[in-house]
C-alpha cells in the first residue's frame, strides 16, 4: 500500500486507490449519476453544461472523463482531459 492523497478531498490515505474510504460512495454515486447521463439524449457540448444538468463539479468530471470508460464520450464531445 501506498500513502497518497485523495483526488476528491485532499486528505491522505494508506490504500492502492486514487480516492480515500470516504469519498469512495460519493465517487460511484457520482459515476453512476454520469452513466445514466450519457445513457440519455445527450445536450451537452462542454464540460461545463455537464456539470449544470448533472451537479457533478468540473474537477470531479475532469477525473471520470478522463478514465477509458468515458473515452469515446470524451472525445466525440471533445471536452476529455479539460486542464483546469
Amino acid at each position: 500500500m501506498e500513502f497518497k492523497k485523495c483526488e476528491r478531498c485532499g486528505s491522505f490515505y494508506l490504500s492502492e486507490s486514487n480516492i480515500c474510504e470516504n469519498c469512495s460512495p460519493k465517487d460511484n454515486f457520482e459515476l453512476s449519476k454520469l452513466r445514466n447521463y450519457f445513457e440519455g439524449d445527450i445536450q451537452a457540448n462542454s464540460i461545463d453544461s455537464i456539470a449544470v444538468d448533472t451537479g457533478i463539479s468540473v474537477k470531479n468530471l475532469n477525473r471520470y472523463l478522463g478514465n477509458e470508460e468515458f473515452a469515446e464520450i470524451s472525445s466525440k464531445l471533445n471536452i476529455g482531459n479539460v486542464n483546469l
